[in-house]
C-alpha cells in the first residue's frame, strides 16, 4: 500500500509544554485514516501538523519530519500556500463565507489565478457533485450560502476544498456539529471521496471511526499508542490502553 504521508519522530511543543511525543506513522494513499482518543490527547494538534496550520500559533516548536509525497513539508523553503492547496482542511464547524454558494466555490480557484468563467462554472458543478450537494443547490447557486442547513454548509465547505483540487483532505471532527442524518451523508461521502483523495479525519465518535475509516490511530496524552486497520483496532488491539478506551473504561 502506497503512503501519501510519512511521519518520523514528530514532537510538538507549546512553549515548554510538549503536546506531541515522538510520533511515527504512515498514512496510506486513497484510504480514510481516523484519529481517535479522549479530548486533549493531541489528535487535532497532530492533524494540523500535516499542513502546517500550527505555524499560525507563535509559541509552537516542531521537531521531526513530515513528508508529503516524499517531500519534507517543514523544509525552510516550503511554499506553505501551495502545501495547503495540496493538503486541504475542513473544520469542526461549517464556516462558509458570507457570499453566494457559487462564490464560495470559486473563491479558491480565483485566488490561484483562474479567471475563465467557463472553467469556473465547470469547477462549481464538479465540486458540488463531488460533495454530493449539486442536486440540492443547483437552482440557487447565487443565493447566500448562509441559507443552507448545517449539514449542507459542511458539504459546501468540502466542495470549496475540492475546487482547488487537493490530493489530501484533513477533516477535524467534521460531523460534531451535525445531526445524525447529515452525519450519515458525510460518512457516505467519505467512502466515495477516498477513490480520488487521501482522507484523514479526527473524530470523537468511535462508531464513526469504525464505520468510515480503513485505518485508525489511537492517541493518548500526546502519544500515538497504536495504529492499525480499523477492524484490528476495534476487535484485537495490541495495547491494553487502546482496549480500555474502546471498551469505555476511560475517556
Amino acid at each position: 500500500m502506497e503512503n501519501a504521508i510519512a511521519i518520523k519522530n514528530l514532537c510538538l511543543y507549546y512553549g515548554e509544554h510538549q503536546a506531541l511525543k515522538n510520533i511515527n506513522m504512515d498514512i496510506p494513499r486513497n484510504r480514510v485514516t481516523a484519529f481517535i482518543g479522549p479530548s486533549g490527547c493531541g489528535k487535532s494538534t497532530f492533524l494540523r501538523t500535516l499542513n502546517r496550520m500550527n505555524d499560525l500559533i507563535e509559541t509552537v516548536r516542531i521537531t521531526g519530519n513530515v513528508s508529503v509525497d516524499g517531500q519534507d513539508i517543514y523544509k525552510p523553503k516550503t511554499d506553505v500556500v501551495d502545501l495547503r492547496k495540496k493538503v486541504g482542511m475542513v473544520f469542526q464547524r461549517p464556516n462558509p463565507f458570507q457570499m453566494s454558494i457559487y462564490d464560495n466555490i470559486v473563491y479558491g480557484p480565483k485566488i490561484h489565478g483562474e479567471t475563465n468563467k467557463k472553467i469556473l462554472d465547470e469547477l462549481v458543478e464538479k465540486s458540488l457533485k463531488g460533495a454530493a450537494l449539486w442536486n440540492e443547490v443547483k437552482d440557487r447557486l447565487h443565493s447566500s450560502a448562509m441559507g443552507l442547513s448545517g449539514g449542507q454548509q459542511q458539504r459546501l465547505c468540502i466542495a470549496r476544498l475540492l475546487a482547488v483540487e487537493p490530493e489530501i483532505l484533513l477533516m477535524d471532527e467534521p460531523c460534531s456539529a451535525l445531526d445524525p442524518i447529515s452525519t450519515m451523508k458525510i460518512e457516505e461521502l467519505l467512502s466515495e471521496l477516498k477513490e480520488l483523495y487521501t482522507i484523514v479525519i479526527v473524530t470523537h465518535n468511535m462508531q464513526q471511526a469504525a464505520r468510515a475509516a480503513d485505518m485508525t490511530a489511537f492517541f493518548l496524552l500526546g502519544e500515538m499508542v497504536e495504529c492499525n486497520e480499523t477492524k484490528v483496532i476495534f476487535t484485537n488491539p495490541r495495547d491494553q490502553r487502546t482496549e480500555d478506551y474502546i471498551t469505555g473504561r476511560f475517556g
